[in-house]
């Protein structure tokens, strides 16, 4: 059988339910109504400016009544599980993978993924690996860019915004990744180069990645195909998401 509450932890729950639910909770005994106010504005606009840094595209395209009302429903009823600032926007995606929420558009939770991977590769602890920047990429190992995503959507979310919003799906590839200069990129890229950057991933060379997409593809002839895969290696190493091959 649990003791009851002592006043002080009674307090500290009252006050801690108000700041969670100003609207569906009552001032704690002897708090001042503006005091009050000032804690819950201050908690609740401290966690809302890190999903508005993050989410700025899903903000302005949602509304700023329904994204504040989206924001205030996840203030009150999730319970973080870091208490890094910086994983706020990580934690938003958690919670709305789980929620009941109001009928938001199919591409939303997309959208919002999209955005916070720049957080993720912005912040993605990696080390720099041993590379040969002239090195072969097809008949040796090329090396990714150590902080990057390869990413598949079932909607266009880098086209979305306030003045566009589709209404079907429409797939879309993307890499992101941070180059030479530590800044974060993005490039769309086909269904095809998807697959290869994942060979690249598992540790393939550039002939066994090209090799085993084509055959993946159902390429009668996947040895044909390696001048083309050549080529996208070429400009995946141009566009910095290629530092190289192994030395």
């Amino acid at each position: 059988m649990n003791a009851p509450l002592l006043p002080f932890q009674r307090f500290q729950f009252e006050f801690g339910r108000r700041l969670r639910d100003p609207g569906g909770s009552s001032r704690p005994e002897g708090v001042p109504a503006r005091r009050m106010a000032v804690y819950e504005e201050l908690l609740f606009n401290n966690v809302t400016g890190f999903l508005d840094n993050c989410f700025p595209v899903a903000r302005a395209t949602l509304g700023e009544r329904r994204w504040r009302r989206l924001a205030r429903v996840f203030f009150r009823d999730w319970r973080c599980r870091t208490a890094y600032f910086r994983e706020i926007p990580r934690e938003f995606l958690d919670w709305l993978a789980l929620a009941e929420t109001p009928a938001l558009p199919p591409w939303f939770r997309e959208l919002l993924h999209y955005e916070w991977a720049e957080l993720a590769v912005d912040v993605m602890v990696a080390e720099s690996p041993v590379v040969d920047p002239a090195g072969g990429l097809i008949d040796g190992h090329p090396v990714l860019a150590p902080a990057l995503m390869n990413l598949g959507y079932a909607w266009p979310v880098h086209r979305i915004g306030p003045a566009y919003r589709p209404r079907k799906p429409r797939a879309v590839h993307l890499l992101v990744f941070r180059d030479g200069a530590d800044e974060v990129r993005f490039i769309e890229i086909s269904a095809a180069t998807a697959l290869l950057v994942g060979r690249l991933q598992a540790g393939d060379s550039g002939r066994s990645a090209c090799l085993a997409v084509a055959a993946g593809l159902g390429h009668t002839r996947p040895e044909a195909l390696l001048e083309s895969g050549a080529a996208t290696l070429l400009q995946l190493r141009e566009a910095g998401a290629i530092l190289g091959a192994a030395p």
